[in-house]
């Protein structure tokens, strides 16, 4: 098959690999309805993580089983099926607190750029439908797998309620349906950090009432002269830079959440600086495996539409050109079609 394989800071290549094949008896096989480049994938794309060999790319994935292990019994053979980045067993303690990104068993889901899939722990870390869902809801699908499910955790973990304020930092993927997912819990205000009109709109028709386009310490102050001096109840950061880390505790009131999923680069916190602010911070990689029933029912509902973030598709030989656009900020998202 074609896969995609990262060699070094912006070179990356659609090279011919094996086919996946079971390898332990809790694996199965998909063939992959679509898949995607993550803004997560830029950091070694930029070669802010060092690359030392090939590196087969991806983690965002939904399709059809193809084979499964000996083992395996919650989904099988035909079933449409949506997963996690990090497999998990779904039985131990952290996953039954519902944390399945720190399951005792996990393993990284890697290689879904491509049109074929391995997926470990299939029992306890994919999430059948009923039906095959039809094409055009296929990116809504995709994005349920890691940027829905990032941006509903960041939601859920800055404890977004109804008739809150809250802040968003970062306009990817992850930032925008992070709006969306405050805006389903009821928050009554959402203020979007974003300097990009495309990404802006998209806020907005995700429920964003608010949009700062000030960064530092004009964008905290921005913040606070927009909530009478207070500060939000709850913040998303969903970027992972120094800044953005201090812009959103900044931006959060005294006893107010914050949540950070963007994958930390060089960010560091001072402990007397935060411990002054009175700031709840809550984060890490989204348990995604959690949400996937509600976001798959939202979804098949029709009451959501996450796959708008997708606004520029290629086929997987024209990978290279994906990253490209989503590293220069040309395209919010890259969808890939196998």
């Amino acid at each position: 098959m074609k896969a995609t394989i990262l060699y070094g800071p912006r070179d990356v290549r659609v090279e011919d690999r094996p086919d996946p094949t079971i390898v332990e008896p809790t694996d199965a096989i998909l063939r992959l309805s679509a898949t995607c480049i993550c803004g997560s994938d830029l950091w070694p794309y930029r070669g802010a993580n060092e690359v030392k060999e090939p590196a087969a790319m991806g983690h965002e994935y939904c399709g059809i089983v193809e084979d499964v292990g000996s083992a395996v019994r919650s989904v099988r053979k035909g079933q449409f099926v949506i997963g996690s980045f990090f497999a998990s067993d779904n039985t131990c303690p952290h996953c039954h607190n519902g944390y399945q990104t720190s399951c005792q068993n996990r393993a990284a889901v890697v290689g879904a750029q491509a049109p074929f899939l391995r997926v470990p722990l299939a029992d306890g870390t994919l999430v059948a439908t009923h039906d095959v869902p039809p094409p055009d809801m296929i990116p809504s699908m995709l994005a349920i797998s890691d940027v829905l499910g990032t941006g509903w955790f960041a939601a859920d973990a800055a404890n977004v309620k109804p008739g809150a304020t809250v802040v968003v930092v970062g306009d990817g993927a992850v930032g925008l349906l992070g709006v969306l997912s405050a805006k389903c819990m009821g928050a009554e205000r959402i203020i979007a950090m974003s300097r990009h009109e495309t990404r802006q709109r998209l806020a907005r028709e995700y429920g964003a009432t608010d949009i700062v386009i000030e960064r530092g310490d004009e964008g905290a102050a921005r913040i606070k002269e927009l909530t009478n001096g207070v500060g939000a109840d709850s913040v998303l950061e969903c970027v992972g830079t120094q800044e953005s880390m201090w812009q959103a505790i900044r931006a959060a009131r005294p006893g107010g959440y914050v949540s950070y999923v963007g994958v930390p680069h060089g960010v560091q916190l001072d402990g007397a600086k935060l411990f002054y602010t009175h700031t709840h911070v809550h984060g890490g990689p989204a348990p995604v495996r959690r949400y996937l029933p509600h976001l798959i029912d939202l979804v098949l509902r029709g009451d959501i539409d996450p796959g708008k973030v997708f606004d520029l598709t290629l086929p997987l030989d024209e990978v290279a050109e994906g990253y490209r656009a989503m590293d220069e900020r040309r395209a919010i998202k890259t969808l890939l079609t196998t």
